[in-house]
């Protein structure tokens, strides 16, 4: 979260294993062709015929689709004002006497909001729910008499309202530092999970054991609850935090090991953004780049974490000329789309003194991230009653009623169209204005458009109204004024291979 993000991401290399270790396997689910080898000797043909080859798993795919995702920050920092807390923090400081996560669910379903993250541990250690491992959690608050489980309360409240279920667990852990066990230079070690504890009564169906350092396997044991005992979850949220500690106390974190048993036990979830599936887009004000391609050169680091070959905020992240300027350092090209965090308030936490951005702002945001081939993830934090505040509430609604405006009736619905290689051509049956253009591609065949235009038979001749260079899942253009004509055309000037487009939606703004 705040300032931590840019500390890296994850993964590539996974040891699975039940009951024992096992080789080396990839991250991604097996038979995936989401990343291809690369190596310098390739020649900058080979390297776009290798780009164009790479494919989305389906659950990127369905990830994709969800276009705007909710983050919920919420722990002691709520009640002590603090963005990154200390570890050593009194439990009973948190007292959301009024949480009530239906009114969580509600108010981001009406947002239009359909998978929402909640920070179950942020970089502090304190656990919303009820941990075996930790003594640091709403167990050792006088909230609800010790017996009060945010996560189960949220899960239930979003599944409830049509809302898919995300996880927030920080790799950072101040508490679990000042007990010795984060960065406490142990080594790696086979570690059997789940590591059964005083009074456990559970049976487990199955085993792991990978390797991990002592923190490492704290980690996999919470992995293990949150993901087994919570229902099913569609996304696990990593960021590259390191704690507050000295810099020689750095923990190396076992990004193999966290990501083998998320793939066994949460099988349909991605694992962003420190993770092999989703990346972060580079900055916290939830804008992508004007070209944001998914496929992007990628180098593995220790312990299977994937990173940029480029800077995680080079203004080209997958062009030609990037594809050459990664080849010394890159071992792979990767299907690693862009993900869009940015806060509605200025905080990551709820601060009493800070306001919602306006209309305007998300809106242009909304543009800059699903506009532009990636999703949009907005947080909303509650309040220290556990609530949403009635400000923020409101702008969510607003919000979605702005985008329904800016994209109402797709003008091509039941309209004639004909596609041809590199062109889409449709038919409104009479003038009609168009001020938005969206377009998509089928990315289950990866991401091929590098440049196209839009254009409008206007006064007996194809006239250009708009270019662009990528499209990816969705490319969204705004007009600078409507053009009125009956016949539109997207035409392709650019591809690394075969082009299918998905969609090509043209629209009237009533804003």
């Amino acid at each position: 979260m705040a300032v931590s993000r840019r500390l890296f991401l994850a993964s590539a290399t996974a040891l699975a294993a039940t009951a024992g270790l096992t080789a080396p396997a990839p991250a991604a689910p097996q038979g995936s062709r989401s990343r291809i080898p690369v190596s310098p000797d390739d020649t900058p043909e080979d390297l776009v015929r290798k780009a164009s080859q790479v494919r989305p798993t389906a659950q990127q795919i369905a990830w994709q689709r969800l276009e705007r995702t909710a983050f919920l920050h919420f722990g002691v920092n709520t009640f002590t004002g603090l963005e990154w807390g200390t570890g050593d923090e009194d439990p009973d400081v948190f007292q959301p006497t009024g949480l009530d996560t239906d009114q969580w669910a509600r108010a981001l379903r009406d947002g239009g909001f359909k998978l929402a993250i909640l920070t179950v541990k942020h970089h502090d250690g304190f656990v919303l729910y009820p941990s075996r491992y930790t003594g640091h959690t709403v167990a050792s608050s006088s909230w609800r008499d010790g017996r009060g489980d945010v996560l189960r309360d949220f899960a239930d409240s979003m599944r409830r309202h049509g809302i898919k279920v995300g996880v927030y667990i920080s790799p950072a852990d101040e508490n679990q530092y000042l007990h010795g066990v984060y960065a406490n230079g142990s080594a790696r070690s086979p570690r059997t999970v789940p590591t059964p504890v005083d009074g456990d009564d559970r049976t487990p169906s199955r085993s792991y054991t990978l390797p991990a350092t002592d923190y490492g396997a704290h980690m996999l044991n919470q992995l293990y609850e949150v993901l087994t005992e919570y229902g099913p979850v569609d996304e696990v949220w990593f960021d590259g935090a390191q704690g507050h500690i000295p810099p020689d106390k750095v923990e190396k974190y076992d990004w193999d090991s966290w990501y083998a048993l998320v793939r066994s036990l949460a099988p349909d979830a991605v694992v962003a953004v420190t993770g092999p599936d989703v990346r972060w887009v580079g900055n916290e004000g939830g804008l992508a780049r004007e070209d944001e391609w998914s496929v992007v050169p990628v180098q593995e680091k220790a312990y299977g974490r994937t990173d940029y070959a480029l800077s995680y905020d080079a203004p080209d992240m997958g062009s030609r000329d990037a594809l050459v300027a990664a080849r010394p350092v890159a071992d792979h090209l990767q299907w690693w789309p862009a993900e869009c965090d940015v806060s509605i308030r200025d905080g990551w936490f709820y601060h009493a003194d800070q306001q919602p951005k306006g209309v305007e702002q998300l809106t242009d945001i909304y543009f800059r991230s699903v506009g532009r081939n990636s999703v949009l993830l907005l947080n909303v934090p509650p309040d220290t009653d556990g609530s949403l505040p009635a400000a923020d509430v409101r702008r969510l609604r607003e919000f979605r009623e702005r985008i329904d405006r800016e994209l109402p009736e797709d003008l091509t619905r039941g309209a004639r169209t004909v596609t041809s290689p590199g062109r889409v051509t449709v038919d409104l049956g009479r003038d009609r204005e168009v001020d938005r253009v969206r377009l998509g591609e089928d990315i289950r065949h990866g991401q091929q458009v590098e440049s196209f235009v839009v254009e409008a038979y206007v006064d007996g001749g194809w006239t250009e109204v708009s270019r662009a260079g990528v499209i990816g899942a969705s490319r969204i253009l705004l007009l600078p004024a409507a053009v009125r004509a009956r016949r539109w055309r997207a035409r392709v000037t650019g591809a690394r291979g075969a082009v299918r487009i998905a969609e090509f939606g043209l629209y009237r703004s009533r804003v």
